[in-house]
């Protein structure tokens, strides 16, 4: 995310809009002098580091702004969402939701515990944050990160009372509960954007694909092999009579199979969905309409725990060629060509790229405090910081655009009058 602009000479007037909120002359100090030590050099973003560059004298202001001062979150957070959507947000913007992990030692810190973390495909001790990104193209902008709490903070009301976890956290919620709520908040604030993308981790959930369709969103989330699913042709249908009476209850005239099996015998295509830095990215796809079996519960062929048909939509695989095979679910129309499945399913990859460089060059996991205010202002923080960075990047972009068109007009008018020579 690198940018030639000397951002330090910007950053302060474009913090504006979020410094006003602060309403105090301290915090409107501390929190570009925060931000400027996010985005500057240094290889560690923890507070004292930070301090140590941009304000040798001021680290207990900086260390109070951030872990215990008195302003609210919010206002900061709703000019986030307006800037981000001014700058990506619209029709063509993808919503992506995920979660990443930030890897701790000890005990103390807000909602650490042992884990899966995704990008080291493993259980570890860390916590994990919830995060909505909005993204055009290849350009991603993080908007929301929410810490997860385990069930073992949920069930220890003194260790939740110490890290400052406000009461109406106190309650536990699954991540897909959590990424819907932040999902509505988002639309609220009017961020627009096309579709929803998720991995299986929410993918699984059928309330989370339930909610995003109530909520009138396109979507298209991973699902597990063994995700059972109707033919889209499935028909209810009155059960043979047996003894007791005849039954009331209305039975598929089929069984549900794996999304695995539905798709053994489809056709695969391979498709190219973009180009990255080592060519063009391809994977074989195949796609069929179906329902899924995530209706209501029943009781079917003696089988407790079975489900009725759901909604009618696309179930999508992906043969890698590194044999690894992937499945989704989409709501998409029935008329969408592969080729658009494949490239929204791909275009996930963006939310990944953000939370490696939020990381690696923002420090969002160098926090070394343990509270739930301090870390979630920290994270806030990091999200301006990008945000910023992605200001400068496509503000450069639109210059570069408008020099090429420039240099291209007056080399066709050259042409035009050498012709008419």
């Amino acid at each position: 995310m690198s940018t030639s602009i000397a951002w330090e000479h910007e950053l302060q007037s474009w913090l504006e809009p979020f410094l006003k909120p602060l309403r105090h002359p301290a915090r409107w100090r501390m929190c570009p002098l925060y931000v400027a030590g996010l985005i500057g050099p240094g290889e560690r973003k923890s507070l004292q580091p930070m301090a140590a560059r941009v304000a040798p004298a001021d680290y207990d202001q900086l260390h109070h702004f951030v872990a215990v001062g008195p302003w609210d979150e919010a206002p900061l957070k709703a000019e986030l969402l307006a800037q981000a959507n001014r700058l990506v947000g619209g029709p063509d913007a993808i919503l992506v939701i995920d979660d990443t992990a930030l890897p701790k030692k000890g005990t103390q810190s807000v909602g650490v515990s042992s884990q899966y973390a995704g990008a080291l495909g493993k259980k570890t001790n860390c916590q994990s944050l919830v995060s909505l990104t909005l993204a055009k193209g290849e350009v991603p902008i993080p908007i929301v990160l929410r810490l997860f709490l385990p069930d073992t903070w949920i069930a220890d009301p003194e260790r939740l009372q110490h890290a400052g976890v406000p009461e109406a956290f106190w309650v536990e919620r699954s991540k897909p509960e959590m990424a819907l709520e932040e999902l509505q908040q988002v639309m609220q604030a009017g961020v627009s954007f096309g579709a929803v993308l998720a991995d299986a981790g929410y993918g699984i959930s059928a309330p989370f694909r339930q909610g995003l369709s109530a909520l009138g969103l396109a979507w298209a989330v991973g699902i597990p092999r063994i995700q059972k699913v109707y033919p889209a042709d499935v028909r209810l249908v009155l059960p043979p009579v047996t003894r007791g009476g005849p039954r009331k209850t209305l039975v598929p005239d089929e069984d549900s199979i794996a999304a695995e099996a539905q798709l053994a015998k489809s056709s695969w295509q391979r498709i190219t969905w973009r180009r990255g830095t080592k060519g063009p990215l391809r994977a074989k796809f195949a796609a069929v309409r179906v329902r899924v079996a995530d209706g209501p519960e029943v009781r079917l062929q003696g089988r407790t725990g079975q489900h009725l048909p759901g909604d009618e939509v696309w179930l999508v695989g992906e043969h890698r060629s590194s044999g690894e095979r992937k499945y989704y679910l989409s709501n998409l129309p029935p008329d969408t060509k592969l080729k658009q499945l494949a490239s929204l399913i791909k275009a996930r990859w963006v939310c990944e790229q953000a939370h490696q460089q939020l990381k690696e060059e923002l420090g969002l996991d160098h926090f070394e405090g343990r509270s739930w205010r301090g870390l979630h202002r920290h994270a806030l923080l990091t999200l301006i910081a990008y945000l910023f960075l992605q200001h400068l990047r496509l503000r450069a972009a639109k210059r570069e655009k408008k020099k090429i068109q420039r240099a291209t007009a007056t080399t066709d008018a050259a042409g035009c009058s050498a012709h008419a020579a």
